[in-house]
């Protein structure tokens, strides 16, 4: 402390003795010594100066004090302190404090760092018995069951957890802390590298502030490359912190023109349980942008996003859903879909009760199209929507009388399969019980259409119209192997 209170006399010369004799110790950085320009509260409640933190963060170092190791875990201004220790200097006729400079900090704390031991200990880089739920683990490793998520995409299960003590209340970062998170993302050392991902994570949880002044291209350009790491932890927490960034609507069009969807979509296809939940969930929230859907469709997550409807993990399904039903709102991924094949792939879904609801909603955007309603009229989806809606207490009985009412559209074809199937008498009924009036009102639009120049129709050849000819037979199948 010696040493602090000299540099103190260095930055405040002008003050006479007495008044630095009066000086509150709470004005004082612990770690410095200096009057504190810009203090903040870390995890474990101590204050210091902002540079000071981050020079121990650099560094790795996590000084003692009062029986107890500082944790810069978070970070937190502490802009009371702050505002006491202006006021305190104008009543004094004093200029208010400047920060320390990053390199001066860093000075300070090596001179506070004890030798290091020698041999130096290497990071392990393999799992072993014992090791932190957050170290580092290849993904070639035996598998474990993974952590709890710390962070969840906002429309399956993200929640601002009120176990968070993060609040940051700055709109912006120094170039020294973007520099600092930048370095030790591009380390060679994965702890380093685990350490400042981490970090950031925590950070961009739950405060939108923190979300868009961490959304930079140099910040983008470091989780690009670890989302792709062969560590799994760091996939996990690399796409996490994506997760975050894009949650803020200003940053949607940004993370994508900055290329990172293909690594993404690596990570969806071929990532940890964990990663590809964060990953689906990221796709998700970026989809949200009506600038974002034409290019995602194009950059290929429609096929992985297909795919993992039928992962293990609820949250991958969930978010791979909703993800689809956005990135269909446009014709051309719509196109892409059903070239695909989506059509039998969905249908078999529903029909099998899994994730009826979701995916019925994809469906309703498929529908929407006029390839999108020939491919389900040809893969039989008006006998299986009628078939749901016999069922009265089918959970997802609105989006399965919309996609009915967007198939109606598809003119005589729609009417003859209607009425092989009996789709009057049971939208009739559901005209009578319908849980809504948008259920309601659904059904009468149906039976409009069915009914619509109902005496024209009755000479109509329904069996010729159906295709139970032998040149519609083989031109049906011949259309439908060729999309």
């Amino acid at each position: 402390m010696g040493s602090g209170k000299q540099r103190w006399k260095i930055s405040f010369h002008k003050s006479p003795s007495p008044l630095k004799q009066q000086l509150p110790a709470e004005f004082l950085c612990p770690l410095s010594g200096n009057l504190m320009a810009d203090p903040v509260i870390v995890a474990s409640g101590h204050t210091f100066e902002r540079s000071c933190v981050h020079a121990c963060v650099s560094l790795s170092f996590h000084p003692t004090l009062t029986g107890a190791a500082a944790d810069f875990s978070a970070i937190i201004p502490n802009l009371a302190l702050k505002s006491t220790i202006v006021n305190w200097c104008l009543l004094h006729r004093l200029d208010p404090p400047k920060p320390l400079a990053f390199h001066s900090a860093e000075k300070i704390i090596r001179q506070l760092m004890p030798p290091p031991p020698p041999p130096p200990v290497e990071f392990n880089r393999t799992p072993s018995v014992g090791s932190s739920e957050e170290s580092a683990t290849p993904r070639s490793a035996p598998s474990r069951t993974p952590p709890p998520l710390l962070l969840t995409t906002r429309p399956s299960c993200y929640s601002s957890s009120s176990s968070c003590d993060i609040e940051i209340t700055s709109s912006s970062i120094s170039l020294e802390e973007e520099e600092l998170y930048s370095r030790k993302m591009k380390s060679s050392e994965i702890h380093e590298q685990e350490e400042a991902l981490i970090s950031l994570r925590k950070l961009t949880r739950t405060r939108e502030e923190s979300r868009a002044c961490f959304c930079t291209p140099r910040i983008l350009s470091s989780l690009k490359s670890l989302i792709i790491s062969r560590y799994s932890n760091l996939q996990v927490n690399a796409a996490a912190v994506l997760v975050n960034l894009s949650l803020e609507k200003q940053n949607k069009v940004k993370i994508v023109r900055s290329g990172i969807v293909p690594p993404l979509i690596d990570l969806l296809r071929g990532g940890c349980i964990e990663a590809q939940d964060h990953a689906a969930g990221a796709i998700f929230s970026l989809s949200l942008d009506d600038q974002n859907k034409t290019a995602i469709g194009v950059l290929g997550a429609l096929p992985p996003l297909l795919h993992a409807l039928r992962s293990d993990s609820e949250r991958t399904r969930h978010d791979s859903a909703l993800a689809l039903y956005h990135l269909l709102l446009v014709q051309s991924n719509r196109v892409k879909m059903i070239k695909l094949g989506a059509v039998q792939l969905l249908l078999g879904m529903v029909k099998s009760g899994h994730m009826s609801g979701r995916v019925m909603l994809v469906l309703c955007n498929l529908a929407a199209s006029a390839e999108g309603r020939a491919a389900m009229l040809d893969g039989g989806a008006v006998e299986c929507f009628v078939r749901l809606l016999r069922c009265w207490e089918f959970e997802s009985e609105e989006s399965c009388l919309a996609a009915l009412y967007r198939l109606s559209y598809g003119g005589l074809r729609f009417k003859g399969l209607a009425k092989e199937c009996g789709a009057e008498e049971v939208v009739e009924g559901l005209e009578k019980r319908g849980k809504s009036e948008v259920a309601r009102e659904k059904c009468r639009r149906i039976l409009e259409v069915l009914r619509e120049k109902h005496e024209e129709d009755e000479d109509m050849n329904w069996e010729e119209l159906l295709g139970f000819n032998d040149d519609l037979t083989k031109y049906t199948v011949t259309g439908s192997s060729s999309s």
